[in-house]
């Protein structure tokens, strides 16, 4: 998500408490849309980062440093001409606007004490950063607007700063009961809509959390809300504003199924405690947005893989379609067999120049009509129906061996993509990589040599204690089963579908609780192409019942001894271990 007013307040407070009165020792400049200031301060030096990235506007303290070009950029250096050993004197949100202004005290070039604002404004596409006058004059901004981009407003040296007002929202601040009511009833749309189109700084998911704290369905239409439910929502409002006034933030991060999806400044009781608490708005946001991009470089990472997968999928999947469609045209075989062992049998009592001959079926008592070529004798159109048959009987037994053939790789390749799709590292993509040059589809560069591998299983605990580890690939799939396990260990897949290996350890005489049998199913089911089914049917058996076939792919295993269960992929309340 976005930052919303509110995360906007959280980091403005922490600024207060961590900036305030600190010296600005260096600016930086390490993108076109970026700043890096290092502030002194009595508590130590302290970095913070103001990024205007059109698709991820970023305000936070950061311990990161980043390298900044050669030859400093032109707003870079005017920023230093005028604030360089400034003294920050106040931080300031108007209203739960997106938006923060840095006053700065400093010198001028006469020795005159001055004050600056320097504006920072978190806007999505249209974000900022503006430097003014303390009248509001603009001095410059680090992405200067014309009256060419936009009719709205102008950002350039020497213009006014204003806020446009381009939504008729609310300051939440001065809003009472019956502006709210009256607010949500002249919007004919669902509750937590209405709520976020209504008041500054509220986002969708925080329409969402007031909704759920005053016991209300947010996709409720305002229509149906009845008295009473405008006060417990009114109520509610009112905490939240009150938690802001008083500087009560709780940062955390919502997951769902192991990955970040929302964060906030304040508890989101939405989510059940699926949340992760950080201390700081600014620890949180630059663990979230790591994580996330995290996602988004190893998915960048492994389109090349991705693209090799899905053509030799593309290229099988028709192969074997091809093959089945031969097939299903071998399925006469048999009749034409049968018509030539009756034409034998029977073929004197066939007429010279007769277009088919009716006879008994003698394996069936029936009487059929044979098609006959009339310029051959009965003998002759027997032969001609077991060359018939003979071809089809050879067709049919070689389709048979290469529908197999063609069907395994397929299912091989489903479990590449799979194994694609859950990594999390670069060392993962090198294992899957090295899979598929093992398999023919990469060619091998250099000397020959094989990639050095680091990647590991995931390693899960479950709440009864038992260790679970969950394959994330072929190569480990099998060395988790085969080389890894023992033979009394619980060995867990998804049924008829591609998805890890999970283990899960048991001590000699350990009896392993229903509990851990459940979530070492629900791993085997989130680790699967299952994931986004309501419900995963998972076998589950113990790994001396497990057998690989001699010759077989990677991560192909057969049973034929277990149980089965049907459960969701849900796996957000169970521990993953993290070594130290």
């Amino acid at each position: 998500m976005a930052f919303d007013g509110i995360a906007i307040a959280g980091i403005v407070h922490e600024l207060k408490n961590e900036i305030l009165g600190g010296r600005l020792y260096k600016i930086a400049q390490p993108e076109a849309d970026e700043l890096l200031l290092t502030i002194k301060h009595t508590t130590g030096q302290k970095r913070l980062l103001l990024s205007v990235e059109a698709s991820l506007p970023l305000i936070y303290l950061t311990e990161q440093n980043k390298p900044s070009p050669m030859t400093a950029p032109n707003f870079c250096m005017l920023l230093r001409k005028h604030l360089q050993n400034g003294r920050i004197i106040d931080i300031t949100q108007p209203g739960l606007e997106r938006i923060v202004h840095i006053w700065i005290e400093h010198l001028d070039e006469m020795g005159d004490l001055c004050k600056k604002d320097l504006i920072i404004e978190i806007m999505g596409k249209h974000s900022n950063i503006i430097f003014c006058q303390e009248d509001g004059t603009i001095i410059d901004s680090i992405k200067r607007v014309s009256a060419a981009v936009s009719s709205v407003r102008e950002v350039l040296p020497g213009k006014p700063y204003f806020v446009p007002m381009v939504q008729e929202k609310q300051d939440p601040f001065v809003v009472d009961f019956s502006t709210l009511q009256a607010l949500l009833a002249g919007k004919p749309q669902s509750t937590y809509k209405a709520l976020y189109g209504s008041l500054t700084g509220i986002s969708p998911v925080m329409a969402q959390e007031l909704c759920y704290r005053a016991e209300i369905d947010g996709e409720l239409p305002t229509a149906a809300l009845q008295e009473n439910d405008y006060r417990r929502l009114y109520h509610s409002f009112v905490e939240i504003l009150q938690s802001i006034r008083d500087g009560e933030f709780s940062p955390n991060i919502a997951y769902a199924n192991g990955s970040p999806v929302e964060f906030s400044a304040l508890p989101l009781s939405i989510y059940e405690g699926n949340t992760v608490e950080y201390p700081s708005i600014s620890q949180l946001v630059e663990h979230y947005y790591k994580e996330k991009n995290t996602l988004t470089r190893i998915r960048q990472k492994s389109a090349d893989l991705r693209r090799i997968v899905q053509n030799a999928l593309e290229r099988n999947v028709k192969k074997y379609d091809l093959q089945i469609k031969q097939m299903q045209d071998t399925e006469k075989r048999e009749t034409y067999r049968i018509y030539g062992e009756l034409l034998t049998a029977y073929g004197y009592g066939a007429q010279a120049g007769a277009k088919y001959l009716e006879t008994e079926n003698y394996y069936t008592g029936e009487t059929v009509k044979i098609p006959l070529d009339s310029t051959l004798s009965a003998i002759e159109n027997a032969k001609k129906y077991y060359d018939k048959y003979n071809k089809m009987k050879r067709t049919y037994e070689a389709l048979s061996e290469l529908t197999l053939q063609v069907k395994s790789e397929i299912e091989h390749l489903e479990s590449i993509s799979n194994a694609l799709d859950i990594a999390l590292h670069e060392e993962d993509l090198a294992e899957i990589k090295e899979e598929l040059t093992e398999s023919g589809y990469i060619k091998r560069k250099g000397h020959g040599k094989k990639e050095k591998i680091t990647s590991k299983p995931f390693h899960y605990i479950s709440s009864d204690g038992f260790h679970m580890y969950v394959g994330k690939n072929n190569y480990q799939n099998d060395a988790l089963t085969f080389g890894f396990a023992t033979g009394n260990d619980w060995w867990f897949h998804a049924k008829h579908m591609p998805g890890s290996h999970v283990i899960v350890k048991v001590e000699p005489g350990q009896e392993l609780p229903d509990r851990t049998y459940e979530e070492a199913a629900r791993l085997a089911a989130y680790y699967s192409k299952g994931r986004s089914q309501d419900k995963v049917e998972i076998d589950y058996t113990q790994k001396k019942n497990i057998k690989k076939p001699g010759g077989a792919k990677p991560g192909f295993v057969v049973y034929y001894t277990n149980f089965s269960m049907a459960i969701s992929s849900d796996i957000s309340d169970i521990k993953e271990y993290r070594e130290s």
